[in-house]
């Protein structure tokens, strides 16, 4: 059969994969041979092109029975009858039983009808007309590649996308990269938080809508508490017994924070509107826990010295209300 493509040998999977292993299979070869990662290397694109076109056919349980039925018919290498995949039939215009298969002069024309593509007529040279795909995975082109049907059903998709904290709180223009290898320039809102969903529309399937599922990273210093944001700031004995200002980060940047005279380890303190957005003009607030620390190391000599002159004189004795 003149221009036949075995899918399952494009994307490096048995007859007998899942869907789930077909995806998998694609999402690693359309990354490593995307247009954005191989800039000038007609083959790497030829390529991607071929993996979309196999993908297409292979993670749609109609048209992927309906390319089997075709290549058993032309009795194609690998596709003898009684093995492989066996999925739902389509609508009955592809089925060997009427014999419509014959009336397909190459594989191309067949695809062509399978996937609703159309071919468009180009002169050539000598002033005789050709033909050439659409080509629909052709990079940078704004032309449409396929003519959809009524019946073509526009199907909304999912994909996961995990986000530093910062980014979640902050939002904006962010370009991210897709796991089937498509890159997209998203206005993110601020204020993300783990489980929300966010509407790409017309970036799903056959034009309908792709929702970006957000997990937000845990991060190393602050901590999300509902609105609120949590961190543990370390102090001084001196400046826990006298108080003072002290500067301490939040997700919009340092600050500066009077703590109070006597403040003790595990004592919170509030900063008013610094914690996460919410809506468009509310802020939660950033919770401060104080951890006294005391140095155990790189004392200098007059340090120790006053030390020891302030146990000397010093009055407090935090042993005299001991119950025993």
């Amino acid at each position: 059969m003149q221009n036949f493509r075995n899918y399952y040998d494009i994307l490096g999977v048995s007859r007998e994969s899942t869907i789930e292993d077909i995806k998998r299979a694609y999402r690693q070869l359309a990354r490593r041979y995307h247009p954005d990662m191989n800039q000038g290397d007609k083959s790497a694109e030829e390529r991607f092109k071929l993996l979309g076109e196999a993908y297409e056919v292979l993670s749609d349980p109609s048209k992927r029975s309906q390319y089997e039925q075709f290549s058993q018919f032309w009795k194609q290498k690998g596709f003898q009858f009684g093995k492989g995949f066996r999925g739902k039939g389509g609508e009955g215009r592809f089925s060997d039983e009427e014999g419509n298969f014959g009336n397909f002069r190459d594989f191309n024309t067949f695809v062509d009808q399978l996937l609703n593509r159309r071919r468009e007529k180009v002169a050539n040279t000598n002033g005789r007309s050709a033909v050439r795909d659409r080509d629909p995975f052709r990079p940078g082109t704004t032309k449409k590649s396929y003519t959809v049907s009524p019946r073509a059903s526009r199907r909304d998709a999912e994909a996961n996308l995990t986000i530093p904290l910062e980014k979640a709180y902050a939002g904006g223009q962010e370009r991210i990269r897709l796991e089937d290898g498509r890159s997209l320039e998203v206005n993110m809102p601020a204020g993300m938080v783990t489980g929300q969903r966010i509407r790409l529309k017309g970036q799903g399937i056959g034009g309908g809508n792709l929702y970006l599922r957000i997990e937000v990273q845990p991060h190393s210093f602050f901590k999300l508490e509902g609105n609120d944001v949590l961190c543990c700031i370390p102090v001084t004995p001196s400046e826990a017994v006298l108080g003072g200002v002290i500067e301490v980060p939040t997700l919009d940047g340092r600050v500066k924070m009077t703590i109070p005279p006597g403040v003790q380890t595990g004592q919170r303190l509030r900063l008013a509107n610094k914690g996460y957005p919410i809506g468009r003009e509310r802020w939660g607030d950033q919770i401060v826990e104080i951890e006294v620390v005391i140095p155990t190391t790189g004392l200098s000599s007059q340090e120790k010295q006053l030390y020891r002159e302030l146990r000397a004189i010093e009055t407090f004795n935090p042993r005299k209300d001991l119950p025993v």
